[in-house]
């Protein structure tokens, strides 16, 4: 068995978008790209999308566009992969790390008491596509104490009033919180389409805006693009008609446009998405849990709660009672017997180049328990059935071999390619 981790999902209907983009010979940020922001509105039903070039991008851009610099804080989880931090220190800010609960996400009460006078923002990561508790944080935000610690430094500061919620949706599109996108429930929410996301166009992302009311949403998105092409007030679409050749610098922005050629990927798998590929994702998330439910050593991953659902684009599978060496053994075990998994993610507190910035991983307890047994499987519509029986299989087998070794049940277990060579009681049942 040869299963990968998480190969894009490319069918006839991608091919076709890619192919007609190449015929129509305009590759670069166009009608794709606004067709894409189209359908994304659709589906997040926010009130206005840009589309850049990587979430790392958009970050950024709504950081700097926000006015955070040098001396700001931003409060972000120590659970997440580096860009969360890496956006912010690429304004010259701090990123303040905070520990996260045992769903992953950003703990609200770590961020309340995070908060000081210099905190411009808070960035939640929605991991594995489970939506932060964005009721409690949104609450936070705008208690009195914590407003009039805000000291705003920038226009856009001062017309919002207080610290923006902004939303890692780097996993979660398509996540649902109190019966509507997740998305909606921050300031900003910021998608990834990077290969092994749900929705990809190669490399990618979008901006979900959805500012209170003393903003104009329309007015910010128009700025926004502009921003996305150094400042300049024109595309090349629009220079690129007769007599559009004259253009201006109206500041000093960014060049993260997302062009056609990337955009007709998303755009091909989005009309999909809700009625074929989130569904199928679901699917497996289900096989998972009902596969794993009688393991006395299985921790769920959360899916969804009376007011919200994941988007499924990871299974975070944990294994109670394992060390960080065993689930690194039981991950190389797996790569033998043709199975590719993940970890997401090492906490970045563990990363040299954090700890070179001093942050100490046993600041952060839950995200190093959290880490330490975690092991993303498998999880994307191309799974066949049985390709999802083997990987529930063979996660048992060897979760089985390193529990009896821990307990000194077995000396030795052998595994080969083919097969695995273990007793029945290993499963915890007759299997």
């Amino acid at each position: 068995m040869n299963i990968p981790f998480s190969p894009p999902f490319i069918d006839q209907s991608v091919i076709d978008q890619v192919l007609e983009t190449l015929q129509n010979k305009w590759i670069t940020t166009g009608p794709k790209v606004k067709a894409l922001e189209e359908e994304i509105l659709k589906l997040t039903d926010s009130k206005a999308v840009v589309c850049v070039n990587s979430w790392t991008s958009g970050a950024i851009l709504m950081l700097k566009w926000f006015g955070v610099k040098e001396g700001d804080e931003v409060i972000i989880p120590a659970y997440t992969y580096c860009a969360t931090a890496l956006s912010v220190l690429h304004c010259g800010a701090k990123p303040v790390m905070v520990d996260i609960n045992e769903e992953f996400c950003i703990d609200p009460e770590k961020v309340r008491q995070a908060i000081t006078s210099k905190t411009k923002a808070i960035i939640a990561v929605d991991i594995a596509g489970w939506p932060c508790n964005y009721n409690e944080l949104n609450a936070i935000i705008k208690e009195k104490d914590i407003a009039d610690l805000f000291e705003p430094n920038s226009d856009k500061q001062d017309l919002l009033g207080r610290i923006m919620l902004i939303s890692d949706a780097a996993h979660s599109i398509g996540a649902t919180y109190n019966g509507n996108a997740a998305a909606k429930h921050s300031d900003v929410a910021i998608f990834s389409f990077h290969a092994v996301k749900n929705i990809t166009t190669a490399e990618g992302g979008c901006i979900c805006l959805n500012l209170p009311t003393t903003f104009d949403n329309d007015t910010e998105y128009k700025f926004l693009k502009m921003y996305t092409l150094n400042g300049q007030n024109k595309d090349a679409l629009a220079k690129s008609k007769g007599g559009g050749w004259r253009y201006d610098i109206l500041f000093q922005g960014l060049k993260i446009n997302m062009p056609d050629i990337c955009a007709a990927i998303g755009l091909a798998q989005i009309k999909k998405y809700g009625n074929e590929l989130l569904p199928q994702r679901k699917e497996i998330a289900q096989k998972y849990c009902k596969g794993f439910e009688q393991m006395d050593w299985f921790i769920a991953p959360p899916l969804y709660d009376q007011g919200r659902e994941t988007c499924y684009h990871l299974f975070p599978l944990r294994v109670k009672g394992i060390t960080e060496g065993q689930r690194d053994q039981i991950i190389d075990d797996l790569a033998q017997l043709g199975v590719a998994v993940n970890v997401h993610f090492i906490p970045m507190p563990m990363l040299t180049y954090f700890k070179n910035l001093g942050y100490k991983i046993e600041d952060f307890p839950i995200a190093y328990e959290q880490y330490a047994c975690e092991i993303s499987l498998p999880i994307y519509p191309q799974l066949t059935a049985v390709e999802i029986q083997f990987i529930i299989d063979s996660v048992i087998a060897m979760v089985g071999i390193q529990l009896y070794k821990q307990n000194n049940l077995i000396e030795k277990a052998t595994v080969r390619k083919t097969r695995v060579i273990i007793p029945n009681q290993i499963y915890g049942y007759g299997h």
